[in-house]
């Protein structure tokens, strides 16, 4: 991640070193942050933020800013010497496991989560940009839901601009891939607001594939099923995902409304029918990752007017599936569009395997002595 992405427009002194200056940089950097003077760490924290830009080196290199950095932070100082020991902070932690960790340690957290209620929305937007890189470690997670960060985080995806919600979710979804964060997460009912972005957001975007991951997790709960079910919108808005999504966010939509489903499916399967599922459920099954094709299957046995084969006579055949879900629908020949239905997958699975075999013999063709 990068610091143009907290509400922060690149400035003019964000452009790369070259590597002969790093070191000699880095070290000027490291020197001016240890100057008790507000002017000087301004500027070093400044320095710090564009070394760690682009340059992993860097970020090695200036590990040892960091304490200085959080101390910037604990500061009774202007807000913008906060606001770029934050960045500074955000650009030390990108793609860095262990500053990630250190920052945690050495006490960001506590002025951080002051930030995320600050009425300074840049301020606001920088900390949940930090709170979003230090999620992504596996070590910060329990100590992050420890911290009261999920209630602010729901608030901002809530009342924040566009790009700090972007974030909050995104931190949302880096944190509930920790078993024991989910009910923390689950006790804040952050599932209106998490539909709301997905439906303002495009569906082939990040932004979707985010919310889906959060929603995916949270049906696991009664509470989240029923949220989403009673959101306007919120379950077509999971379908569209499942139609127009990255494959990632497809996964994720089918496995919600599969979880959803399961759970009650007297309650659920009319909802998510209503919703025209099945065109997406019928290209899952053949274009979507090996676990989206199988909950598509599954799911699609779910949403029939009965999950098993009523006898020998009517095999569990996808074909004989999508008949019986059509005829359910509208109730015209079924049976003929249902194979219409199924042979369009059908011929786009063989160009897919088709194409595969192609590539394969590209690959394994010898080339000429």
């Amino acid at each position: 991640m990068d610091t143009t992405a907290a509400n922060q427009s690149p400035s003019s002194s964000d452009v790369d070193v070259t590597p002969r200056g790093e070191t000699s940089a880095v070290l000027r950097a490291l020197q001016l942050i240890q100057y008790d003077h507000p002017d000087s760490m301004l500027q070093a924290a400044k320095e710090i933020r564009r070394l760690a830009k682009t340059s992993q080196r860097c970020r090695r290199l200036l590990a040892d800013a960091v304490i200085p950095l959080v101390s910037m932070l604990r500061a009774e100082s202007p807000e913008s010497q906060h606001e770029s020991a934050l960045l500074a902070l955000l650009n030390l932690a990108v793609k860095d496991e262990k500053n990630k960790m250190s920052i945690v340690e050495a006490g960001a957290l506590e002025p951080i989560i002051r930030f995320l209620q600050s009425d300074n929305i840049n301020l606001q937007g920088s900390a949940t940009a930090v709170l979003l890189t230090l999620s992504a470690s596996v070590n910060n997670k329990p100590i992050i839901i420890t911290s009261g960060a999920i209630s602010l985080l729901v608030h901002m995806l809530t009342h924040g601009p566009t790009q700090s919600k972007v974030d909050a979710v995104t931190a949302l979804s880096n944190l509930s891939t920790h078993p024991k964060n989910l009910t923390a997460i689950n006790e804040t009912s952050p599932i209106p607001s998490i539909v709301s972005l997905l439906k303002a957001s495009k569906k082939s975007s990040k932004a979707a594939e985010k919310c889906c991951s959060v929603i995916a997790s949270l049906v696991c709960f009664d509470e989240g099923r029923t949220a989403l079910a009673a959101e306007d919108g919120g379950i077509l808005a999971v379908v569209e995902v499942l139609e127009n999504g990255t494959l990632q966010a497809r996964e994720h939509a089918v496995g919600a409304l599969l979880t959803t489903c399961e759970s009650d499916r007297c309650k659920y399967r009319e909802p998510i029918l209503r919703e025209g599922v099945i065109p997406g459920l019928l290209e899952l099954t053949v274009q979507g990752t090996p676990k989206s094709q199988t909950k598509a299957k599954t799911l699609l046995r779910l949403l029939r007017e009965s999950p098993y084969p009523r006898s020998e006579l009517q095999p569990d055949t996808l074909e004989n599936i999508v008949c019986n879900l059509i005829s359910q629908m509208d109730g015209e020949d079924p049976s003929s569009k249902a194979k219409k239905m199924v042979a369009e997958m059908v011929q786009v699975s063989m160009e897919q395997s088709l194409r595969h075999l192609q590539q394969r013999a590209l690959v394994c063709t010898p080339t000429d002595l």
